[in-house]
């Protein structure tokens, strides 16, 4: 006999288990299916792993450089397997602690492979057995695999995707990375500072490119100082792995040696076509189709985070597991503007941003006003030896509104959930006193600016 749920989901990433969560909280039974751990990419292989290894490099770089602070610090070297190590323990602690937030929701939850019959009617096949499911709403928050190159496929030991690169046996002498955007730039950072010698290309003309033009640049600079080097609108055309190390090639002719190649072009959505065809989904592409109520082409079917292919961020995917989680269990909410929520790259320097970028205010012909703030400027980053760093804010002339803004620099991911609250109006900066000396008030700098004389207006 099947076991009767309220609502069901698939997946078990920072979406689904966002919305499972919710689903409970509001009163509902729910059953949560993950074929492997808890945490999805997000924890397991992507955003927590990778920020602890860039954690310990950040630490080392800034050993390195105690020196031109008075701090002698004799050596500074990694120790490869404490890193690891570290890696691992955090990651334990925290699926235990979701398994725990489970079970004190009273959330079942299932591990194995989910098929689907019809929208009501889920089958579970793990080692110990199967499970028949019915659901009154379902959920699919069924996350994003690594992009394969036809050219240069994954083997996993010379090519390998952003998984291998988070748990390599030990630190490589060089790595090639395919890929200048978010997982490219990132894992450069760390690798760079453990002492690989790492190469960027980057098909397209800059780093970051989803990213304004001023960004790209301040970052490349940057990374020249860090012995990154950056390859820009050029292409991979091939990788002999018939020597050590492997020998690249690229659209130019140039030849480039490397013990790793890191394919970093992205991430498309996992979506399981058993499922898709059992309920005759619509697509966008390789993508779920929803509406803003995260709801697909099935009533009561819902799909969210990178299955829908709209952010590709955690924070996104929790953002639309609230709504669907709603939609879900009785309610009547939509998703507001995507540009709202925060996009954040945990490089070396920090790059984050909000709202409407300057060159898309460009495109839609805004008469727009840049403010900029600036860490050479600025007190404690000063005292605390880090200059590199940008604040920029646009203002909408039209509308007398900060419409966006974007931050280059230590610190820059925590301060932009800040930043959000001040898009769309003049009134909260004048009312904020920003502490002195902190690095904040680099945003002070950026806001008095693209605001000018608004903020004396009565």
């Amino acid at each position: 006999m099947a076991e009767r749920f309220d609502v069901v989901v698939i997946g078990a990433g920072p979406g689904g288990f966002r919305a499972a969560r919710r689903c409970a909280q509001r009163g509902a039974s729910v059953a949560m299916i993950e074929k492997e751990h808890v945490g999805g990419t997000c924890l397991n292989v992507g955003c927590i792993p990778s920020k602890t290894l860039l954690a310990s490099a950040h630490l080392l770089l800034r050993a390195r450089r105690a020196g031109e602070m008075g701090i002698d610090i004799p050596s500074a070297t990694p120790n490869w397997a404490k890193i690891q190590q570290r890696r691992e323990a955090i990651l334990t602690g925290i699926r235990k602690g979701m398994l725990g937030t489970v079970k004190a929701h009273k959330i079942t939850h299932i591990e194995g492979c989910a098929t689907v019959a019809a929208p009501g009617r889920i089958r579970v096949e793990s080692s110990s057995g199967t499970r028949e499911l019915e659901a009154g709403k379902l959920i699919l928050a069924t996350g994003s695999e690594s992009i394969q190159l036809r050219n240069i496929p994954f083997d996993g030991q010379v090519v390998i995707s952003s998984k291998e690169a988070l748990s390599l046996p030990q630190i490589p002498p060089s790595m090639l990375i395919v890929g200048g955007g978010v997982i490219g730039c990132e894992m450069a950072c760390a690798y760079a500072a453990f002492g690989t010698k790492v190469t960027i290309v980057e098909a397209l003309e800059r780093l970051l490119p989803m990213e304004d033009a001023w960004i790209s640049r301040l970052l490349e600079r940057e990374f020249k100082n860090q012995g990154i080097e950056a390859i820009t609108s050029r292409k991979v055309m091939s990788v002999d792995k018939s020597t050590t190390p492997a020998k690249v090639s690229l659209d130019n002719g140039q030849i480039i040696a490397a013990e790793k190649v890191l394919v970093a072009v992205g991430r498309r959505p996992a979506t399981d076509s058993q499922i898709v065809q059992a309920l005759h989904l619509e697509m966008n592409g390789p993508a779920i189709k929803v509406n803003r109520k995260m709801e697909t082409s099935v009533p009561g079917v819902y799909a969210i985070g990178d299955a829908v292919g709209t952010t590709n961020l955690a924070h996104g995917a929790t953002a639309e597991g609230e709504i669907a989680a709603a939609n879900a269990a009785g309610g009547n909410e939509e998703m507001l503007d995507y540009a709202l929520i925060p996009r954040v790259v945990f490089t070396f320097p920090e790059v984050a941003s909000v709202g409407q970028s300057e060159e898309k205010c460009q495109a839609q012909g805004r008469d727009i006003t840049i403010g900029k703030g600036f860490y050479r400027g600025n007190g404690r980053c000063l005292a605390e030896n880090d200059t590199g760093g940008q604040f920029h804010a646009v203002r909408d002339n039209a509308m007398n509104e900060i419409v966006g803004i974007s931050m280059v620099g230590d610190l820059a991911t925590e301060f932009i959930a800040f930043a959000r609250t001040l898009l769309g109006t003049v009134e909260p900066i004048r009312q904020i006193t920003f502490p002195h000396p902190t690095v904040s008030e680099t945003l002070e700098d950026a806001m008095h600016e693209a605001l000018g004389e608004l903020l004396f207006e009565q």
